[in-house]
């Protein structure tokens, strides 16, 4: 296991916690005003060229179930065609040549081998979002396409939301024990955390290092009246174990933004337990958050079709 930077467990607010909070407000402020300037740089370049044509993407339509809400759609037509999913199955001939770009929202369309060999001119891969594990991004950058995310764009959203969960888990917890002022302490080992923490909130990417981060061992390790959280990927933790866990009281309770899969099967035995509440994969979903998102997408788009840099380019692992 990847060795595991120091953590911090309480159930009050740590020292040094409205620091890290401002300063990540400050940061996606930052994020939103670079990817307004690059915007603007992008489209006037591209209008110096006399482009008569705006370039054409792949995305879901717009107001589709899994696509970007229509209230944000201008925001990309302004610099785009869009081509539907739909539209692009009917007819690939049509469209293979015209799409330089794909934007993928809640992991769709499906970047696959099939679909970079039916884009003779795809340059770019646009991901809504922070974590890429459902792109391979060695295979696409093997067809010299580049790939980018949507960092910092999305911490304030998931950050609240992470809080949120704790704070609604935490209610039966706060009237069934007195309260108390605890101090906040940082722990040499992931062991350490587990044992000691009241609550478990899981922020990390899915990698190979992070897949069912949390097991049946790690499970074992946390207090009875500890509840686990995760704001992170479905697969950091070992659901089946988790199931076990809550089912025979080794842990006091779970909170959820995410599971494997989405959605679960209304028969799924997470569905059936009372001491487990789950969201539906929500952390990003207000309305700033979204246009920053998609306006991050245009920018990185545009950066990349106009012979730039992006901001955001996400690169294989040697």
């Amino acid at each position: 296991m990847a060795s595991t930077p120091p953590t911090w467990s309480s159930s009050v607010e740590a020292p040094g916690c409205r620091e890290m909070y401002l300063g990540a407000r400050e940061n996606v402020k930052s994020t939103i005003d670079k990817s307004s300037m690059v915007l603007k740089n992008c489209a006037r370049d591209l209008a110096n060229c006399n482009v008569m044509e705006k370039p054409h993407i792949l995305a879901l339509k717009p107001g589709d179930k899994s696509g970007i809400h229509s209230a944000f759609a201008p925001i990309i037509e302004k610099h785009f065609t869009i081509i539907s999913n739909d539209e692009f199955i009917k007819d690939k001939q049509r469209w293979a040549d015209k799409v330089q770009a794909v934007f993928v929202w809640c992991a769709v369309p499906e970047v696959n081998r099939d679909l970079l060999q039916a884009l003779p001119n795809l340059k770019a891969v646009i991901n809504g979002g922070v974590g890429v594990d459902h792109l391979d991004i060695p295979l696409i950058s093997s067809f010299g396409v580049k790939v980018t995310n949507t960092p910092n764009v999305v911490n304030n959203a998931t950050a609240d939301l992470g809080m949120t969960l704790l704070q609604a888990s935490a209610r039966k917890v706060i009237q069934e024990e007195e309260e108390k002022a605890v101090g906040a302490h940082y722990c040499e080992t992931m062991d350490d955390l587990l044992r000691e923490s009241d609550f478990v909130m899981l922020v990390v990417d899915l990698s190979p290092q992070t897949h069912r981060l949390i097991g049946k061992r790690e499970l074992s390790l946390m207090k009875r009246t500890a509840t686990l959280i995760n704001i992170s990927r479905g697969l950091v933790v070992d659901q089946d174990a988790l199931v076990e866990a809550l089912g025979t009281g080794l842990i006091h309770a779970a909170a959820l933004d995410v599971t494997y899969p989405e959605r679960l099967p209304r028969d799924h035995p997470l569905l059936k337990l009372d001491n487990v509440l789950i969201v539906p994969h929500m952390g990003t979903h207000t309305y700033q958050t979204t246009q920053a998102l998609v306006e991050r997408m245009v920018a990185n788009a545009l950066a990349i079709l106009n012979g730039q840099p992006p901001l955001d380019e996400v690169k294989a692992s040697k």
